[in-house]
């Protein structure tokens, strides 16, 4: 089943990256030849107007090949014939679509669980909150004065109390006001509580804003990360491939379809990410390529750019193999490397 869960979370990822090109080509008039879904022999095919839709042999990767892309076309349907924003929106357009996917993910996730609102759920017995007489139902509105929206202020405003304090709480019960007076104490990851949980609800927008800031939380992650990585901080055996990328689904998998899901998020924004790096045969690459073209004109041809990108996609390959091969070492045959 690892294998069939790796291969479905591929899939979605990919078809929803080559969709976002192929969506905002075909928006902008712009001839694609062949949309594909896997590389290597195609397995099945059929065409549709101008367009061969396949699937193929090996489940990584695709692509949307458009007329005039990598090569010197003169139909005016072309993409090299169209002008620079569109040709802009159509390269950013896969990984914008990536950063959406994360966005829906994680919202989904958190939708399923339920997000912690200011009503309390259960007040711990023997706990300060228990002896104030704070109890099952009761919506926490303010505390030490500090209005509350959202759960996280809660324990924010708690957070700033030293252990065994005093702390004022106003609620609303039954629609009456009410202002509790409670201790406070140290939990056991040392921090000031007074003994209750939240209710936790399913709200479609709250959990929308919240799929979006986890979003941005992991891209900020990942920026660092790879800042490290370019800096030496991290090596580069630590990087990993599509074999690796199966063994965490596997393992993601033995603990709920949550966990899966979360995974292809956090896979759904790097491919994003990497995907608008500045390196030739990347979207980043070409939008580069696109901004230089732009300033001095004919000076640099389709035919210059399509040779750099070429030799961008054989670096690309070698840096595959070399990281499938670190894969191995690492979860096929650990210790091999001594």
């Amino acid at each position: 089943m690892t294998i069939v869960y790796s291969i479905i979370v591929f899939a979605v990822l990919i078809l929803v990256h080559e969709l976002g090109h192929f969506a905002t080509a075909k928006m902008f008039g712009v001839k694609v030849n062949e949309f594909a879904l896997g590389m290597g022999p195609v397995l099945l095919k059929t065409q549709k107007s101008e367009t061969q839709y396949s699937l193929r042999a090996v489940p990584i990767g695709g692509f949307c090949a458009m007329e005039g892309e990598d090569e010197d076309s003169d139909d005016q349907r072309a993409f090299n014939q169209k002008p620079a924003w569109q040709r802009a929106i159509i390269l950013a357009a896969g990984s914008t679509m990536n950063v959406v996917l994360t966005i829906i993910i994680l919202a989904a996730i958190l939708f399923s669980i339920g997000q912690p609102s200011t009503v309390v759920d259960q007040v711990f017995p023997g706990s300060p909150g228990e002896a104030s007489g704070l109890m099952q139902g009761d919506r926490i509105v303010a505390i030490q004065g500090m209005k509350i929206s959202e759960w996280e202020d809660i324990t924010l405003a708690i957070g700033e109390i030293e252990p065994d304090q005093t702390i004022k709480i106003d609620i609303v019960r039954d629609r009456e006001e009410l202002t509790i007076v409670s201790s406070t104490y140290q939990s056991e990851d040392g921090r000031t509580v007074v003994g209750i949980t939240p209710t936790f609800v399913k709200r479609p927008g709250q959990a929308l804003s919240g799929g979006a800031k986890s979003t941005w939380a992991m891209f900020v992650s990942m920026i660092d990360i790879l800042k490290q990585l370019f800096t030496g901080n991290i090596p580069a055996t630590d990087l990993t491939g599509p074999v690796g990328i199966v063994y965490m689904v596997g393992d993601s998998a033995k603990m709920g379809a949550s966990y899966v899901a979360y995974l292809a998020a956090l896979i759904s924004l790097n491919l994003a990410i990497i995907n608008m790096l500045p390196l030739p045969a990347l979207d980043g690459g070409r939008l580069v390529f696109l901004l230089i073209r732009k300033i001095s004109g004919k000076r640099v041809t389709d035919k210059m750019e399509a040779k750099v990108h070429m030799i961008g996609i054989f670096l690309l390959l070698a840096l595959m193999v070399y990281v499938t091969w670190q894969d191995i070492i690492r979860f096929i045959v650990p210790g091999f490397g001594g």
